[in-house]
């Protein structure tokens, strides 16, 4: 094992990526299989996300909220938040510019790399608010990127938050989200 070195490991890119069956993300080169199918839950919030965003953003052209679509950071890193929204974005083939706000709802075998490994890249990248969606604990926890990274806003349940400095400013309400899972 000791003759195996990082460099010998396939590195692939989005043109690799483009052409493979089943649903994954490209970090750094690096294959990730995404979950199999989530939980109903999963989808119910993933949709009440995507609905109740789109409602408020229905008189912004410059936005668009977003399912489940590539974002492509790079040619050897691609990644599929659960909900995004994006702004001024002129791609159609997937989402080009950093998204200003990302939902991720967590299951057990996404946890790590959704509260660490994409934590680390959004922050990276500009994201300028991540929200983790606990579905079993029906709660979210609010991050926001300031001048020094991502730092956390608070744990939400029934509150709202403004996304304020945002394109195009919104209040989010967390009781509406989870109120028809209680």
């Amino acid at each position: 094992m000791d003759a195996l070195k990082l460099e010998s490991l396939p590195h692939y890119t989005y043109e690799d990526y483009k052409g493979w069956e089943g649903d994954w993300e490209l970090i750094y080169g690096v294959p990730h299989a995404m979950a199999p199918s989530p939980v109903k839950i999963h989808q119910k919030l993933m949709g009440r996300i995507f609905s109740l965003l789109d409602e408020m953003l229905k008189e912004c052209p410059e936005c668009e909220v977003l399912l489940e679509e590539d974002w492509k950071v790079r040619e050897d890193l691609v990644l599929r938040p659960d909900v995004a929204v994006v702004c001024r974005d002129t791609e159609t083939r997937y989402i080009a510019k950093t998204p200003e706000v990302i939902f991720e709802i967590l299951s057990p075998s996404t946890a790590d790399r959704d509260e660490n490994l994409k934590y680390a890249i959004y922050e990276r990248e500009g994201v300028k608010y991540y929200i983790l969606v606990y579905p079993e604990e029906l709660t979210a926890k609010v991050f926001k990127n300031r001048e020094d990274g991502l730092k956390k806003v608070g744990d939400y349940t029934m509150e709202t938050l403004d996304f304020t400095d945002v394109s195009c400013p919104v209040t989010f309400d967390f009781d509406k989200l989870f109120s028809r899972f209680r």
